[in-house]
């Protein structure tokens, strides 16, 4: 039987999970909720379960993250198809692993279930991290970096970032929406991460021409580099150093020891420009996702 998870199942799904302070933290934030955890139950004994994550401030869940079975299950590719159907999309699954682990069975057998549930996108993600036991890069001396309380401004800024942007999920949302509307579903999510929306910052050159954005952020494990962005005039100059670096210093200076970040594997400029910054691949995360136009089970 398929179903979400009841009150007396909390201890139950504890013990399947390979880490469960980290459910009981985020279930107590509202980031992990009864109505978004799925299990498969067999009378008292959990077989699977299927947990989503959103912000406190969500009303639906934004991705699939954890997918478990019980080691008698005969098929777990079937059972976890089966739960991911009972969530109607639009989701992601988020997968996370260890580099050179991206074809090992605990990440292919999710996988398989994710496509046959309907996610059959694919994109690998490079996960970055700086920590104090580097060296602070160099803070750009070229560039100079204003606040912009205007949601819209930033919007507009996000959109002109957008032309040409080798992200996945920036091509993706801008052939979806369009690209100001894109943009405006960006900064929503955006202003939902722990980080101060105080922080983010326009950067202009000596000129005083719009050079990108740079947005310190936050989420649930700490300090994140939230978005990194050159207007297309702009680029071919190593710009995005300088508002990595800038990022990078601001959240030092309010106490950050760790600051993480993705891109795209796919986006080979950004990630050298993390290497150049000091950061350092620590993980992969996999995003499966609905092709446009598809839903789960279809």
């Amino acid at each position: 039987m398929f179903r979400t998870m009841a009150e007396g199942d909390l201890g139950r799904v504890l013990k399947c999970l390979d880490d469960p302070s980290r459910f009981e933290r985020l279930f107590e934030a509202t980031s992990y909720r009864p109505d978004w955890t799925w299990v498969a139950a067999d009378g008292d004994e959990i077989k699977g379960v299927a947990v989503w994550w959103g912000f406190p401030t969500s009303e639906r869940p934004l991705a699939l993250d954890t997918l478990w079975a019980a080691p008698d299950v005969d098929d777990p590719v079937g059972l976890w198809a089966a739960l991911i159907r009972r969530m109607p999309p639009p989701f992601e699954y988020h997968l996370f692993t260890s580099p050179g682990r991206e074809k090992a069975p605990e990440v292919t057998l999710r996988l398989a279930a994710a496509e046959l549930a309907g996610l059959g996108d694919v994109n690998e993600r490079l996960r970055y991290q700086w920590t104090d036991d580097d060296p602070l890069p160099r803070r750009s001396t070229r560039l100079t970096f204003e606040p912009e309380p205007d949601d819209e401004e930033f919007a507009a800024l996000f959109a002109a970032i957008a032309e040409d942007s080798l992200d996945v999920a920036t091509r993706e949302g801008v052939a979806r929406l369009g690209a100001l509307e894109h943009s405006r579903e960006d900064i929503a999510l955006y202003k939902q991460m722990r980080g101060p929306r105080d922080q983010w910052r326009v950067a202009f050159d000596q000129d005083g021409q719009v050079v990108g954005a740079a947005l310190p952020s936050a989420n649930d494990g700490g300090p994140v580099v939230g978005f990194v962005g050159v207007v297309p005039g702009q680029r071919g100059h190593g710009y995005a150093d300088d508002l990595l670096a800038e990022i990078t210093h601001v959240l030092a200076e309010d106490g950050a020891t760790c600051i993480r970040a993705d891109t795209d594997k796919v986006n080979k400029p950004m990630a050298a420009s993390f290497e150049r910054c000091g950061y350092q691949v620590f993980a992969i995360r996999i995003v499966a996702s609905f092709p446009p136009g598809e839903v789960a089970g279809s």
